[in-house]
């Protein structure tokens, strides 16, 4: 008898889509659009980015002339950091929250800035390696960047915020309808359920 996975039960069981939506419901009433945000999916995308900057830091630890990309990429993981914990700790047991209200807002705004910046430092490490690494830590290194910019498209998609790094066309930008029905980010060809497993989130 084969076993399956909660994942794949769900898939195959069509509450999927279900699993997701709870990671983020929009209502809109009297044209306000409110947003609720699990508090664990937050977590898991902070600790994604965390996740990413160790990964890419133990590639680039052996080479001195990649020092000052691991220096941003440390950087903005220790930003990173201080966000997620000043976001836990304020969350608590929480299990939801409304992205409408201004001081939630700011600490998710927080978290997302701080997963921006570090793409960015991860994506400036890779683009300014040259011959300085091989081709299999490129690669590594290059799957752990894919992984992250899904993760942060995914994120911006279900804020509502748009991706001015996202290829533009349709259906090159991921829309909160595709991250809620589990479709591949088109830029980078991965899900967010993959992203997050080869970061090491589960």
């Amino acid at each position: 008898m084969t076993n399956l996975s909660r994942r794949s039960l769900l898939r195959s069981s069509g509450l999927a889509g279900i699993a997701l939506l709870a990671a983020c419901a929009v209502a809109t009433t009297n044209g306000v659009t409110t947003i609720t945000l699990d508090v664990t999916k937050v977590k898991n995308y902070g600790q994604a980015g965390l996740n990413a900057a160790a990964t890419v830091t133990s590639f680039l630890s052996t080479f001195p002339a990649m020092a000052p990309y691991a220096l941003a990429i440390t950087a903005a993981e220790t930003a990173l950091s201080g966000a997620l914990s000043a976001f836990s700790s304020a969350a608590g047991s929480t299990l939801t929250i409304s992205y409408n209200d201004t001081s939630w807002k700011t600490r998710v705004d927080s978290i997302l800035t701080d997963l921006d910046t570090l793409g960015g430092a991860i994506e400036s490490a890779i683009s300014g390696s040259g011959s300085t690494l091989s081709t299999s830590v490129i690669a590594d290194a290059k799957t752990a960047y894919n992984a992250l910019a899904t993760v942060i498209s995914v994120f911006k998609a279900l804020l509502g915020v748009s991706d001015a790094k996202a290829p533009v066309g349709t259906p090159a930008r991921v829309t909160r309808d595709m991250v809620l029905v589990g479709a591949p980010v088109p830029s980078t060809g991965m899900t967010e359920a993959r992203a997050l497993a080869i970061l090491g989130v589960r």
